[in-house]
C-alpha cells in the first residue's frame, strides 16, 4: 500500500503558470525577475489557503533556477529545482514564526544570513506567519531586513497584515493576495477529480467551492472528506448530508410558500429544518442569500453576480420571473432584519417563526385592493344623481330628518387635488341645495356653502353631521358652568385614574395636594410637586396634556392647571460623614462615652 498525500499537498501548484486565482501577482513577478529588478524583502499577505506560501516557494526556485523558461517558469531539471523538489536545498529557508518567535531565533537567522548560497545566486529566507513575532523580535529583525546582503532575500507571509510594525511594512514590497473564486476553485476540483478518476457534479462542487469560502487549500481538504464518505462516485444529497449543508431545495419550496401565502407550508418547513440540526441563523442566512440571487437573477445582465452552475441559474431565472419585485425586496427587508435582531431576542424560533409568517403575507397586502383615491374621481358622474330639473327644493322645517342625495358627491369637492378643468360640469348640483344659480360651485367654497345651508335651514348628510360634532361638544363646553371647589376635588383622583398605566405620573397626581383660587369667569386648579426639575418636566412636557384631560372630566373649559413646587419648611441638617465628626457626635448625645473617652485619655482626631 502506498504513502497516501491529501490532495493540498500532492496537486501544490510548482509554477507561476498553475498559480490558481493570483495571475496579476505572478505577472509582477515574473516581469521583476525578467528585468532582473529584484527587491530585497517582500509581503505577502492575504486569506488562508490563497497560496501566499506557494507563490514564495515559486519565486524562490525561479530567481535559483538555471535554465528557465521564456515565459519565466523555473525548469525542473537543474540542481537548484532538483534540491528544491526533493526537500535538501541549501538556498532557501522556511522559518515558521508562529513557533521561531523570539530574539534568539532572530539572531540566529541573522548569523545564517551571512553564509553565501551554495548553489543559485540568492539565499532566500521564508518566514510564515510573521506577526506572530514578538516586539523584541521585530525590532531586532528591522536593520537586517532594511539592509541585508546581497544575495539575501526575505519573503514574509502574514494573515494579519494589521499586526505587522509599520516599519517592517515600509521596508517591504506589500503583495495583497485575493480570495480565489467559486469558478476557480470548481475548475481545479473538477481537474483534481478527473485525475483521482472521481465522479462528481457540478452542483456538488459548488457547494465543496462554497464552503471553502475562496480558500484553495480548504476546498481540497472538503473533497478529500466528500470522496473518503462517498466514495468515487460522488452524489449532491450525499456532499449535503456530509459537508452537513442546507439544501437549495428548502429555499425554493419557502419562497413557493410566500408567494402563495401558505404559513403552515412555511413553519412546518422551518420545523424539518432544526430537526436535521441546521442552524437556525444559518438558516435565515441561506434564506437572504437566496433571496438576493433572485434579485440578481430578475434584474438582467448581472449573471455574473451568481457563483452558481448553469442549471441552478435556470431554476432561479424561472422562479424570479413569478416572484414581484417589491416582494423581493419587502422579503429581504425582513429576513435582514430577523438576523440582526436574532441573538437579542429572548425566543429565537418564534422570532424567526413570525418573520416567516410575515414573508407569508407579503402578496397579500400587495395585490389587497387599494382605496379609492380622490382624483380618480371623474367629474362626469357627478351631476347625475343631483342635477335633475325636476328635483324638489330642500323644504328648511326638514333640516335632518330627509337624506338628501345631494351630499353623496359633495364628499370628494374639497379635495385639493381635482383638477381646475373638472370645475365646468360641476356647478349643476347648486341647484338642490339652493334656490340661487348665482351660489359658488362645491370645489370653491364647500365649508361656506355647508354653514349658509345650516343657517337656512337646509338638511345636513351624515358626514356633515360627524365633521360638525367636535365643535358643538367644544361650544357646549364652553358654555358649561364653572364647577364648583368640591367639584374640583372631587374630580382630581380621576386624572389619577386616567394615568394608570404610567404609575410614577398616576402616584404624582395621587399623591400630590391641589389648591384652587378663582377669577371672575374661571378658576385654576394649582397642584404641588417635590422639586424645581420636576416642576420644568411637567411644564414643559405634561401640563397642557393635563389640563385638557381635566376638562374632559370636569366637563368645562374654564378650567386651568399650575403647577407649583412644594415648600420646604423642615430645617436643613447637617450630614455627618468624617469619623472624628461622628465620634463627637456620640459624645455630644450619650454621656457615658464622654466620660469613657476621657477616663481612657483617647484621641478622637
Amino acid at each position: 500500500m502506498s504513502q497516501y498525500i491529501v490532495s493540498a499537498r500532492k496537486y501544490r501548484p510548482d509554477s507561476f503558470g498553475t498559480l490558481i486565482g493570483q495571475d496579476n501577482i505572478a505577472q509582477t513577478l515574473k516581469n521583476s525577475i525578467l528585468r532582473g529588478q529584484l527587491a530585497h524583502a517582500y509581503l505577502f499577505c492575504g486569506p488562508r489557503g490563497v497560496g501566499k506560501t506557494t507563490t514564495a516557494r515559486i519565486f524562490a526556485k525561479m530567481i535559483n533556477c538555471s535554465n528557465p523558461s521564456a515565459d519565466m517558469e523555473p525548469c525542473g531539471a537543474c540542481e537548484s529545482c532538483q534540491s528544491f523538489a526533493e526537500g535538501r536545498s541549501y538556498c532557501i529557508h522556511e522559518l515558521d514564526a508562529a513557533s521561531n518567535n523570539g530574539v534568539e531565533d532572530i539572531k540566529t537567522l541573522m548569523d545564517q544570513v551571512r553564509i553565501p548560497p551554495q548553489v543559485g545566486k540568492y539565499s532566500v529566507y521564508i518566514i510564515d506567519e510573521v506577526h506572530m513575532l514578538s516586539q523584541a523580535a521585530f525590532n531586532a529583525f528591522l536593520k537586517t531586513l532594511e539592509e541585508p546582503p546581497a544575495h539575501a532575500i526575505f519573503i514574509l507571509a502574514t494573515t494579519e497584515k494589521h499586526k505587522i510594525l509599520p516599519t517592517i511594512l515600509s521596508r517591504c514590497q506589500t503583495y495583497d493576495f485575493n480570495r480565489i473564486t467559486v469558478d476557480n476553485i470548481v475548475k481545479n476540483l473538477r481537474m483534481v477529480a478527473s485525475s483521482e478518476g472521481v465522479t462528481i457534479d457540478d452542483e456538488s462542487l459548488h457547494v465543496v467551492a462554497h464552503k471553502a469560502d475562496g480558500a484553495m487549500r480548504d476546498a481540497l481538504t472538503i473533497f478529500d472528506q466528500t470522496v473518503a464518505f462517498c466514495g468515487t462516485n460522488v452524489k449532491y444529497q450525499d456532499v449535503l448530508r456530509n459537508l452537513n449543508v442546507l439544501d437549495y431545495e428548502y429555499s425554493f419550496s419557502l419562497v413557493d410558500a410566500f408567494l402563495k401565502g401558505d404559513y403552515p407550508t412555511a413553519l412546518v418547513t422551518f420545523d424539518e429544518i432544526l430537526t436535521k440540526g441546521f442552524n437556525a441563523l444559518h438558516f435565515v442566512a441561506a434564506l437572504s442569500s437566496h433571496l438576493r440571487d433572485l434579485i440578481v437573477s430578475k434584474s438582467g445582465g448581472l449573471e455574473a453576480l451568481l457563483e452558481l452552475p448553469d442549471s441552478l441559474k435556470k431554476r432561479y431565472r424561472e422562479q424570479a420571473e413569478r416572484c414581484p419585485l417589491q416582494f423581493l425586496y419587502d422579503a429581504l427587508g425582513i429576513t435582514t432584519q430577523c438576523e440582526s435582531g436574532y441573538r437579542a431576542s429572548v425566543n429565537p424560533r418564534l422570532h424567526i417563526e413570525f418573520a416567516l409568517m410575515r414573508l407569508s403575507f407579503i402578496c397579500g397586502k400587495l395585490n389587497a385592493p387599494q382605496p379609492a383615491a380622490a382624483p380618480t374621481v371623474s367629474a362626469a358622474p357627478v351631476p347625475s344623481p343631483v342635477a335633475q330639473p325636476s328635483a324638489a327644493p330642500v323644504q328648511p322645517s326638514a333640516p335632518v330628518t330627509q337624506p338628501a342625495p345631494a351630499p353623496a358627491p359633495v364628499a370628494p369637492a374639497p379635495s385639493a387635488s381635482v383638477a381646475p378643468s373638472t370645475s365646468a360640469p360641476t356647478p349643476a348640483p347648486a341647484a338642490p341645495v339652493a334656490p340661487s344659480s348665482a351660489e359658488p360651485a362645491p370645489e370653491q367654497q364647500p365649508r361656506e356653502r355647508r354653514s349658509r345651508a345650516a343657517r337656512g335651514g337646509a338638511s345636513l348628510s351624515m358626514k356633515s353631521m360627524m365633521e360638525d360634532a367636535p365643535a358643538t361638544e367644544a361650544v357646549a363646553a364652553a358654555e358649561a358652568p364653572i364647577p364648583d371647589d368640591e367639584t374640583l376635588k372631587s374630580k382630581w383622583p380621576e386624572l389619577a385614574k386616567f394615568y394608570s398605566d404610567k404609575p410614577r405620573l398616576a402616584s404624582m397626581l395621587t399623591s400630590t395636594t391641589i389648591k384652587i383660587s378663582e377669577s371672575e369667569d374661571s378658576k385654576t386648579v394649582t397642584f404641588r410637586v417635590v422639586n424645581d426639575a420636576q416642576k420644568d418636566w411637567v411644564e414643559s412636557k405634561l401640563l397642557h396634556e393635563l389640563e385638557g384631560n381635566y376638562r374632559k372630566i370636569v366637563g368645562s373649559l374654564k378650567v386651568y392647571l399650575r403647577v407649583t413646587v412644594t415648600p420646604d419648611d423642615a430645617p436643613e441638617q447637617k450630614k455627618i460623614y468624617m469619623p472624628s465628626e461622628q465620634a463627637t457626635e456620640l459624645m455630644k448625645n450619650n454621656e457615658e462615652v464622654k466620660n469613657l473617652v476621657k477616663d481612657l485619655e483617647l484621641d478622637i482626631k
